[in-house]
């Protein structure tokens, strides 16, 4: 495979709009259920709704870089890091993004944003101090892929609707103790107390929501990894130094204290590896493919490159 112009991943972007369009539908019916069983106000619930989306939408940024306590960086504070994310820039025809360091020995990265213009990509003092700068700039380049293919605002916008269904399901337990929902009662009253109580049903359907949404989201969620892989490969011609430097990434991680991977645990939905990636669950419930198949896949595109790998 030649190397050719950089471009948004089609492949990802159709799995995009098709997982977009079942959770839309499933929040449909999620939104009717509560309407229906637990007589909700229309109005009210739509204009919270609403107006979280908004919030999130405009503040997701600063919100992730807050979590994971990044701090934006100038150019003379970081030359040589500003000169990558350019030179990335400029060979991948992206506006370049903010850029922060997070002030952690754990070595990791990630990106973060609603556009290629509101974006920011975050790297770990551990991730500069264990990688040569090539390897950084093939972690830089699989940042600004996820830029490019807007998958952190999917992952983002998704995410929220994860969560208030989990909200929804708190909520219902919360009634639930306290007597239920007051609609439930005049139900039960006037069919002699045989139906099924309001809060169960908003809680059995709270439940479903959010794990169907949960496998939605981590499907989508491997994917995108591997597009950023790809993405990382194309821009810099080079995907055996990607492949090196996950290795690295996931080797030093091993070396770090629990304490200090917990603290930046929070981020690994996000991270290009997460911190609990040795943690061996189905796949299914992964936000990330694991290593060795993206190992696997990056070989792949390196022997259709032309390149030497071991």
């Amino acid at each position: 495979m030649k190397r050719k112009s950089f471009g948004r991943d089609a492949g990802l972007t159709l799995r995009m709009i098709f997982t977009s369009g079942l959770l839309g539908l499933l929040y449909v019916g999620f939104a009717v259920a509560l309407l229906y069983f637990a007589h909700f106000s229309l109005a009210p619930m739509l204009v919270i709704i609403v107006l979280i989306a908004v919030v999130q939408y405009w503040t997701s940024d600063k919100l992730a870089l807050a979590a994971s306590g990044a701090k934006i960086v100038s150019r003379e504070e970081a030359p040589d890091l500003h000169a990558m994310v350019e030179r990335l820039c400029a060979m991948a025809d992206l506006p370049k993004p903010r850029i922060a360091v997070i002030p952690t020995d754990v070595p990791n990265a990630f990106a973060t944003g609603r556009s290629p213009k509101h974006a920011a990509v975050a790297v770990t003092n551990g991730l500069w101090k264990r990688l040569e700068p090539q390897e950084i700039e093939a972690v830089l380049a699989h940042e600004l892929s996820h830029i490019a293919n807007r998958d952190v605002l999917i992952m983002t916008v998704a995410s929220f609707f994860a969560m208030l269904a989990a909200l929804i399901t708190r909520w219902g337990l919360y009634f639930g103790m306290f007597g239920g929902f007051g609609g439930g009662n005049r139900d039960n009253n006037n069919n002699g107390g045989n139906q099924i109580p309001v809060w169960l049903i908003i809680f059995v359907v709270a439940a479903i929501t959010y794990a169907v949404s949960y496998i939605l989201i981590r499907t989508i969620s491997r994917y995108r990894e591997y597009a950023a892989d790809r993405g990382s490969a194309l821009i810099t011609g080079a995907p055996e130094n990607l492949m090196s430097a996950l290795q690295k990434i996931a080797s030093g991680i091993t070396q770090i204290p629990q304490q200090d991977l917990r603290e930046v645990a929070g981020m690994n939905a996000f991270f290009i590896v997460p911190t609990n990636w040795r943690n061996h669950v189905g796949e299914l419930f992964m936000d990330h493919p694991p290593l060795e198949k993206r190992i696997a896949a990056l070989s792949q595109i390196a022997r259709e490159m032309g390149r030497a790998v071991a």
